[in-house]
């Protein structure tokens, strides 16, 4: 009985005599021995046979077909039928495996017991022996249906297959020239079978000018077919999945028309890489625009130039001449198709870049938009520039040896001195960690103002067009209005109680006792007076006389004093036509209080008092002052250092917990009614008179129904505090820091941008979340100061910016920021200032965006401005001379409305290319965020900086465990 071999090996030939011996070689090199080869001779003309007959009397293993089907399928079917291995495989005559094939892949599938097939990576070998990177293709052991329904991603020969579903499955589809094997694969994964993968390049496919993959028309004829039998049912799978019964579902990945123009794209490309003239490009109308698949774009192509070159990566650019002008007129026409030029742009950046930088230089490289050359640092010269090239793409070279590679956008020819400023920072030898690249920059453009630059240099140009910008600006209708002056600063007079208190009172009205918030305490103050005629009353702090007034027609004579003449004055004018009133100056602390009265008040003021200790002999001096029986009524805000777990004010002192204990506890003074509030209490103690009686005191808990201002609530903690800003900022020391990353704050719109919209709810949340946890805002330029210094940032910094700067965000986020003492960067699109975000305008109606005025008022009360770009287009589809112009005409027009420098911005999309960093330097910026994700730190390029996205579908707990992971490191 004669022996079933573990695997059969079909080897088609037709005229091979060239290299079928190293295909036949690769098998008797094998570590594993149990398997055939059956070597079907398709129609030779030449010693193919006379090579086979060679191998079949060596080893008993090879055996031969004649064959007349004059196509790889039909030999290759012949040769199943007298297959007897329970593996199958195919193997170009003009190809070859690794001597580890058979025993990787059959390992692979020993671990798989229900696997239809092993797969693994190959290499491609071109003419002159040279090798291209690997290829394999991983998404094939997780979707294998879904991806041969849309592509071939394995090559024929790094493959093995179980027979008998081969046989069942009807072998190859002979009526295909080409794409058989991609046809057979995919009703292969039809079934819906296991494929295991090896993930090591084993086969090797011989690229050569004769290949039928170099047949694009028929190419894409075949593919057209195979791809809209993977989009349907195909009746010769007889027992399909039931998920692919139908064929692929088009919401699972590319719909049919996409799948074929990627294949076409590869076509189109190799044609190029052939050297053909002109390429066709209405196949390619199907594929997709979007920014995220120009690197995929680039990519397909960049595979298709090398098989149609028969070149390795590291040879493409040098062959530019031959297929540039072919492969940037694809390229350009694909923008047409898109309408997007920015796209096509894009795509040819991205191309380019792949090309170059497998390349070692040895002469320049002139593509369609990149410059690729090496420079001498010992003697750079001036590099002129062919039309249309912005990039260069250069390696700095000393010695022979690459210093550095470096990428940069350019407008002009790069002069001498612009290469010596380059060479500096990046070849450089300066003190480790000081960056001089924004320096040197400025340096570089101050230089070329004052000597009168080449105005067709790189230098020139941007100068350029940096007066343009002003021009506009200087142009533009919007008023360039300074912002509103912010109160001026008081001065503390540690030592000085007088001056101290003058301090405050320089400024009328410091502490806005007209709003409703103060006015209701008020109301509640009068509400607590003891009930019956009140002959003489003591006010102690009366400030500018507000509540003096109101407090004047509730009892027989009031003296009113306070430490400030200032304030006295103004309370003297407040209340002149009072008569029963009488002002003074007196400092309660040191002066001696005039004695038995009926009732004093001392609201808002104890807790500027040195210590408890002092609050306590104040607290005797208060009892001793009334007459027996007379009251004493105090209101005071709850702070934080009473008890951190409740809602208080974040004051460095005591506060009305403290300060009601005390009075409490002072000889001969009894509670007697409290009206507490969740933000402070009026309390009022009477003095005993020796028959009383101590009863238990009155208190009323009360809500406070006026609206709390900006002022007041920027300093409360609600629902109390986890962790004290004083106290972080005494013993903590950040070498990470958060940037956070929002867009918009609003309670609806378009489901599709539900990921860049959290609720006023939800944010409120956060910002809550943020300061109870002892979170101080920074902005970018302290931030790049600690990166700058390496310096560790004092207590809990985080760094909050939005995106766009939508309207939302002055009427929702700013009022939620400011409530809770945090502040934001925002990043506008300045050339659509008051209007909206018609970027979005596919997905539903486009936001509103803050118009300039708005702009500038956010900018009085303490918000941050950067830079989103003019347009809001991504930056990798723009040329570096509208790069650079829109750089210089954001940062000009943002410096006007806000009328400070600006000197960050933000990427829109968050994209990024190798060009922006340097030519945002040279346009004025010090900051960048660009794509990464996570925190900052020490060791960040300021002009790349990291953010964490805050999204708007997760929730505060995620939120919560984002930061606590960044607090964890330190």
């Amino acid at each position: 009985m004669a022996h079933n071999p573990l695997v059969s090996i079909v080897v088609p030939a037709h005229n091979a005599e060239v290299t079928l011996a190293r295909a036949l070689d690769c098998l008797l090199d094998q570590e594993i021995v149990d398997w055939e080869a059956i070597i079907v001779d398709d129609a030779s003309t030449d010693r193919t046979p006379a090579t086979i007959a060679g191998y079949v009397e060596q080893d008993a293993r090879f055996r031969t077909l004649s064959s007349c089907a004059y196509s790889p399928a039909g030999a290759r079917n012949n040769g199943i039928s007298t297959a007897r291995g329970h593996w199958l495989m195919f193997l170009d005559a003009d190809d070859w495996l690794d001597a580890s094939f058979l025993t990787k892949m059959l390992a692979a599938l020993k671990t798989a017991p229900d696997a239809v097939a092993a797969y693994c990576g190959s290499r491609r070998v071109m003419p002159d022996g040279a090798l291209t990177p690997s290829s394999i293709a991983p998404e094939v052991a997780i979707q294998p249906f879904d991806t041969f329904a849309r592509r071939c991603a394995i090559r024929t020969h790094a493959l093995l297959v179980d027979r008998a579903t081969i046989v069942e499955l009807g072998g190859f589809d002979v009526s295909l020239r080409t794409c058989e094997d991609w046809d057979l694969w995919q009703r292969l994964a039809r079934l819906g079978k296991n494929w295991v993968i090896v993930d090591e390049p084993l086969a090797f496919y011989r690229a050569s000018a004769n290949a039928l993959t170099r047949n694009s028309t028929q190419m894409l004829v075949d593919a057209e077919i195979v791809i809209a039998r993977g989009f349907s049912a195909d009746p010769r799978v007889k027992h399909p999945a039931s998920a692919h019964a139908n064929g692929a579902n088009p919401s699972d990945g590319s719909t049919a028309s996409e799948a074929l123009a990627w294949f076409a794209l590869w076509n189109a490309a190799s044609d190029c890489g052939r050297g053909s003239g002109s390429i066709n490009p209405q196949p390619l109308r199907a594929l997709p625009a979007g920014r995220k698949w120009a690197r995929e774009i680039a990519k397909v192509a960049f595979d298709g130039l090398m098989v149609g070159s028969l070149s390795v990566p590291a040879q493409l650019a040098a062959k530019w001449d031959r297929f540039g002008g072919a492969l940037t007129e694809l390229i350009t026409e694909l923008g047409k198709l898109w309408d997007n030029p920015a796209a096509a742009r894009r795509i040819q950046y991205q191309l380019e870049e792949m090309l170059l930088d497998g390349d070692d230089l040895a002469a320049p490289r002139r593509l369609a938009r990149t410059l690729g050359i090496r420079v001498d640092v010992r003697n750079p010269t001036s590099t002129e520039l062919r039309e249309g090239i912005d990039q260069i793409y250069a390696y700095l070279m000393m010695d022979g040896q690459i210093q550095a590679v470096v990428q940069f956008g350019v407008l002009g020819k790069v002069t001498r001195d612009h290469w010596i400023e380059l060479i500096r920072n990046f070849a450089p030898q300066k003190e480790a960690g000081a960056d001089t690249s924004n320096t040197l920059a400025a340096e570089a453009l101050s230089a070329t103002a004052e000597r009168g630059p080449d105005p067709d240099s790189h230098f020139g140009r941007l100068a350029r067009l940096a007066a343009q910008a002003r021009e506009l600006v200087r142009s533009s209708a919007e008023p360039a209005e300074p912002p509103a002056a912010p109160r001026r600063a008081r001065t503390r007079h540690d030592k000085d109680r007088t001056s101290f208190w003058n301090g405050y009172f320089a400024t009328e009205d410091p502490w806005n006792y007209g709003s409703s918030y103060e006015q209701e305490k008020y109301q509640r103050q009068l509400e607590i007076l003891p009930a019956g005629p009140i002959g003489r009353t003591l006010e102690l702090a009366c400030a500018e006389g507000h509540f003096t007034r109101q407090l004047a027609p509730r009892v027989g004579h009031l003296t009113a004093t306070d430490i400030s003449a200032i304030a006295v004055g103004r309370a003297r004018a407040r209340c002149g036509d009072q008569p029963n009133i009488e002002f003074g100056v007196l400092d309660f602390c040191a002066d001696t209080l005039p004695g038995g009265m009926d009732l004093i008040f001392c609201s808002e003021v104890l807790y500027y008092l040195d210590d408890l200790a002092e609050l306590r002999r104040i607290a005797k001096k208060f009892a001793e002052a009334l007459a027996p029986g007379g009251s004493f009524i105090s209101a005071h805000a709850f702070v934080l250092r009473d008890n951190v777990e409740k809602t208080g004010f974040d004051w460095n002192t005591f506060g009305a917990q403290a300060i009601s204990e005390t009075l409490a506890a002072t000889e001969g003074l009894v509670l007697e009614q409290s009206i507490q509030t969740e933000l402070y209490r009026i309390d009022r103690f009477r003095r005993l008179s020796p028959d009383d009686v101590v009863a238990e005191p009155v208190i009323d808990h009360v809500p406070i129904s006026a609206p709390i201002e900006i002022g007041v609530a920027r300093n409360i903690v609600w629902g109390g505090a986890r962790a004290l800003r004083r106290d972080v900022a005494r013993n903590e020391r950040r070498q990470h820091i958060p940037v956070l990353m929002y867009h918009g704050v609003a309670d609806e719109g378009p489901d599709a941008l539900a990921r860049f919209r959290l609720t006023p709810n939800a944010f409120a949340g956060q910002m809550a979340w943020l300061r109870a946890n002892g979170f101080h805002a920074i902005g970018s330029e302290q931030l790049e100061q600690s990166i700058a210094n390496r310096q560790p940032v004092v207590g809990r910094p985080v760094l909050i910016t939005f995106d766009d700067g939508f309207q939302n965000f002055a009427d929702h986020a700013w009022p939620i920021l400011r409530a809770h003492d945090l502040t934001a960067e925002v990043f506008l699109v300045t050339d659509l200032v008051g209007e909206s975000a018609k970027w979005d305008a596919g997905i539903g109606p486009p936001t509103r965006l803050m118009d300039a005025g708005t702009v500038r008022r956010l900018a009085a009360e303490g918000a941050l401005f950067g830079s989103h770009l003019a347009t809001h287009r991504a930056i990798d589809g723009l040329s570096s001379s509208d790069l650079a112009a829109e750089l210089l005409r954001s940062r000009m027009f943002i410096e006007r409305w806000s009328g400070r420098p600006t000197t960050a911005f933000a990427a829109p999309f968050s994209v990024t290319d190798r060009r922006l960093g340097r030519l945002a330097k040279e346009c004025g910026y010090r900051i960048g965020f660009g794509g990464r994700h996570g925190p900052a730190d020490l060791d960040s390029d300021p002009i790349d900086l990291p953010r964490i996205e805050i999204r708007g579908d997760r929730s505060l707990d995620d939120f919560v465990a984002t930061l606590e992971a960044v607090l964890q490191e330190r």
